[in-house]
């Protein structure tokens, strides 16, 4: 099933994607065409995306599968718990990654966005 794009993960993506940076402004042109393909079922967050490519450029990062942007996450007391990764394809957003490291702290999109908006840091 395909779902348009949830306020939380444009919310997180708008935050993860600098827009200073040339190719996270390539990326961030990508945002209104991009759908949710899936999601994982441990309730992380993580979301996978489809978009119209016809509709947009790829951004400037050559072929393949990169890590386009990366946010580690800090929580109030300075903790961190984990990191916001997000995944192109041949230059087209593919995906968006939370990763826990912690068995402590529970990590799920909302709480990254939660500590992206806040901009805890060590």
């Amino acid at each position: 099933m395909i779902e348009r794009l949830p306020a939380d993960v444009s919310e997180v993506l708008a935050l993860v994607l600098d827009q200073d940076d040339p190719v996270h402004a390539a990326l961030r042109a990508q945002v209104p065409h991009l759908r949710v393909t899936g999601r994982c079922g441990c309730g992380c967050g993580t979301a996978d995306f489809a978009l119209d490519t016809r509709a947009v450029e790829p951004a400037p990062v050559g072929a393949g599968r990169f890590v386009a942007a990366e946010a580690v996450l800090y929580t109030e007391t300075g903790a961190c718990p984990g990191e916001v990764l997000v995944f192109t394809e041949d230059g087209y957003l593919s995906w968006l990654e939370v990763c826990s490291w912690s068995d402590d702290i529970e990590v799920d999109l909302a709480a990254a966005r939660a500590w992206l908006w806040a901009g805890h840091r060590p």
